[in-house]
């Protein structure tokens, strides 16, 4: 009778640790989940010249600053579709200022401008460049950016 005490004893004193650390492990899983809930960053690849698309994307935008507030955002446009960052022909230069207050980053290609031969001081206000779009996109992905090719 003593051995099968000692047994169960022993059984529960080995099993209690792993117990302890499913639970442990648990709550620190609940507490990622509600980290990454709060600091969500999000990088969208727009590369082109599709005004409609343009339309869809300002809707989405405001759709996850509306669902998270708190949210980064950055468009980084190169490519067919420098033009919606082009004060002189864009017709979503509202939707963007209106945006860029949300904390919507817009950025512009610089390898694009060039090949377009589009300056700086053409673009919207408060619109910064990058040297490569593309080179911009790889590197908020390697930050854990999530990617929405757009």
């Amino acid at each position: 009778m003593k051995l099968k005490l000692i047994f169960v004893i022993l059984i529960a004193m080995m099993t209690a640790p792993a117990a302890f650390a499913q639970k442990k492990s648990d709550k620190s899983s609940a507490t990622t989940k509600a980290e990454q809930a709060t600091h969500r960053r999000i990088v969208y690849d727009l590369a082109e010249g599709d005004t409609a698309r343009y339309t869809s994307l300002m809707r989405q935008l405001n759709n996850i600053k509306r669902g998270w507030p708190d949210a980064q955002i950055e468009v980084v446009v190169h490519g067919k579709a420098l033009h919606l960052l082009v004060t002189d022909k864009t017709k979503q230069a509202a939707a963007i200022k209106a945006l860029q207050e949300k904390g919507v980053q817009f950025v512009a290609c610089e390898n694009t401008m060039q090949v377009q031969k589009v300056s700086k001081n053409q673009l919207s206000p408060g619109v910064p460049t990058v040297p490569m779009g593309i080179g911009e996109i790889i590197m908020k992905q390697d930050d854990g950016w999530g990617y929405i090719k757009f």
